[in-house]
C-alpha cells in the first residue's frame, strides 16, 4: 500500500500549459495549474508510470519470496525498514535484496525482518528526472489533456468521457504499461 509519494515538478509548466490554451497572462493560473496536476494523474494512471522522478514510500506485509513494488519505473530502491507496530527499525543493506528490470518493475525480498510484521520500503521511481526529460509525446499529449480538461469545465452540460480522447491515448499509449494480475 503506498503510504506516501513526494511533491515534485510538473510535467509541463504553466506557462507552458496557458500558450496552447491561448490564456493570457495571469489569466486563471491556479486553475490551469489545477488542470495540469489532473491531466498528470490521469497520465500516470494510464500509463501506469510515474513521470518524474519522486520518491515513494509503500508498506507491506512480510512475506517469504520477493514482493512487487507498486510504481514504475523504480531506478532505485533506497531503504527497507521493519515495523512492529508503531516503531521503525531500518534494516541493514545485507538483510534485504532488490531487482529492477528492464521496464522499471521492481521487487525487494526481506531475509532478516527481525520481529517486524509489516516493511516500510523507501524508492524512487519516475521516467524523468526534470520536466525537459519527459517524452515529447507524452508532454504533447498533456497539453491535449489539460486543453480537454479546461474546455469541459466550460460545458458543464456535457459529461465528459471517462477515457481520454483518441489522441491522447495515441500519444500516451507507446508508454502504456499493462499486466496480467499482480
Amino acid at each position: 500500500m503506498i503510504t506516501g509519494i513526494e511533491k515534485g515538478a510538473a510535467p509541463v509548466g504553466v506557462a507552458e500549459a496557458k500558450a496552447w490554451l491561448r490564456l493570457g497572462a495571469g489569466q486563471d493560473d491556479a486553475v490551469v495549474a489545477g488542470l495540469i496536476r489532473s491531466a498528470t494523474d490521469l497520465c500516470e494512471a494510464f500509463t501506469g508510470q510515474m513521470l518524474i522522478v519522486r520518491t515513494v514510500t509503500e508498506e507491506m506485509p512480510v512475506a517469504a519470496g520477493w514482493m512487487r513494488l507498486v510504481k514504475r519505473p523504480v531506478v532505485a530502491v533506497e531503504a527497507v525498514a521493519g515495523l512492529v507496530g508503531e516503531d521503525e527499525t531500518l534494516l541493514a543493506a545485507e538483510a534485504w535484496r532488490h531487482e529492477i528490470d528492464r521496464d522499471g518493475a521492481a521487487r525487494v525480498r526481506v531475509e532478516a525482518a527481525g520481529e517486524a510484521t509489516r516493511l516500510r520500503v523507501t524508492y524512487r521511481a519516475g521516467l524523468a528526472a526534470e520536466a525537459n526529460g519527459v517524452p515529447e509525446a507524452i508532454r504533447q499529449g498533456l497539453a491535449r489533456m489539460i486543453q480537454h480538461l479546461h474546455e469541459g469545465r466550460r460545458e458543464a452540460h456535457r459529461e465528459l468521457e471517462r477515457a481520454p480522447p483518441a489522441i491522447v491515448a495515441a500519444l500516451w499509449q507507446p508508454w502504456r504499461r499493462v499486466g496480467l494480475g499482480r
